[in-house]
């Protein structure tokens, strides 16, 4: 079994240069590590992985979106594997009920005395790693089950609250189909997850790798190389990576450009966005920008950090106009074009292109 570490945690002066760089070297090696152990199971999608332990290590919840059959469940199986950390899947159904997710209390009656007494029966949400499966084939009744958890790491029942076990992460996947017994996630949520991932079909090389694999008798075995203290060391370190005021204004003013009005002169910004981002969206944008800057090696957030976690950070927090939905404006087209427009330097009266187009996607 190989060796479960970690990196160390991050006691230095910020300006020692050696021990700094040693540091996110460790942080580096450890991911690379983690990529290595999971593409053992999963075929290609090196985005996807990166981008769900980029939101994993910035301490955030991720959303899936894919057809069946893309390895969404798997990927998230293989991480709890690579991360030792308890595990516990919840299929969504239509007849889910929020007592499934949390528990509930029951009675329970003691063998000698004979008697009854109250007793809380925690439910799978009181794991570390929660696969919450095809998440819109539940209620909202049941999809609500999530909110105190994801948000506060709590579980209130029965007037009692319990604490979950840190680190805690909720990855959810669900189907972009919208069919007869689906329920598509409430805005309040969607914004609860760090980032939206979706998962693309796989090309002819990634098919023909799998089908090699499945179809065989070669089982591949995914051994651990982090613990919950590893885990949380790596995420504190993430924390104290520095981010510039003016990259900070940068990620800042990205948000408030979804806000109908703030852009004077754009006029696609009111005719096809509906509602912008909340400030859980620069959030992300931050916490992904320093997972981002640790990775390269580097101390400090970079405007290019930012602009790297903008899609996944805030796809799921724009919600488009009626508009954008006719003319198949996706939520990525209006993600790329901000990033276009919105200059990096807080200028007054910016050189900005007029009109919209499509712009290569910035996503890693």
């Amino acid at each position: 079994m190989a060796e479960v570490t970690g990196p160390p945690e991050l006691e230095l002066a910020l300006d020692d240069v050696a021990a700094v760089k040693r540091v996110c070297e460790g942080f580096r090696e450890i991911f690379a590590r983690l990529r290595a152990e999971i593409k053992k199971t999963i075929v290609g999608q090196d985005r996807i992985v990166i981008n769900t332990l980029i939101a994993i290590f910035a301490d955030g919840h991720v959303l899936l979106e894919g057809v069946p059959g893309l390895g969404k469940t798997l990927l998230v199986r293989t991480l709890a594997r690579t991360l030792n950390l308890p595990y516990a899947r919840i299929q969504f159904t239509p007849d889910l009920m929020p007592a499934d997710i949390t528990g509930t209390t029951i009675v329970v009656e003691s063998p000698g005395s004979r008697q009854r007494s109250f007793r809380f029966r925690p439910g799978p949400i009181f794991s570390q790693f929660v696969l919450a499966d095809e998440i819109n084939r539940a209620s909202p009744k049941s999809q609500s089950a999530l909110l105190e958890a994801m948000q506060e790491r709590t579980v209130t029942v029965a007037g009692t609250t319990h604490k979950l076990d840190r680190p805690f992460f909720v990855l959810a996947t669900q189907n972009p189909i919208e069919q007869e017994g689906t329920y598509p996630l409430p805005e309040a949520q969607l914004d609860r997850f760090f980032f939206k991932i979706i998962v693309p079909y796989a090309d002819r090389g990634e098919m023909n790798e799998i089908i090699g694999r499945t179809t065989g008798d070669l089982e591949s075995l995914v051994e651990p190389i982090m613990n919950s203290a590893s885990i949380t060391s790596a995420q504190r370190l993430a924390r104290r990576i520095i981010v510039a005021p003016h990259v900070q204004d940068y990620a800042i003013r990205l948000v408030m450009a979804t806000h109908p009005g703030r852009m004077p002169g754009e006029a696609w910004l009111e005719r096809f966005i509906r509602v912008g981002v909340s400030p859980r969206g620069a959030q992300a944008l931050i916490c992904g920008a320093k997972v981002r800057a640790l990775l390269a090696g580097r101390y400090a957030a970079a405007f290019k950090d930012v602009e790297s976690v903008a899609t996944p950070a805030l796809r799921h927090r724009v919600i488009r106009s009626f508009e954008a939905q006719a003319d198949g404006v996706t939520t990525d087209d209006i993600i790329n074009r901000l990033i276009e427009v919105v200059p990096h330097e807080d200028d007054p009266h910016p050189n900005q292109k007029k009109g919209f187009g499509k712009a290569p996607s910035r996503e890693p």
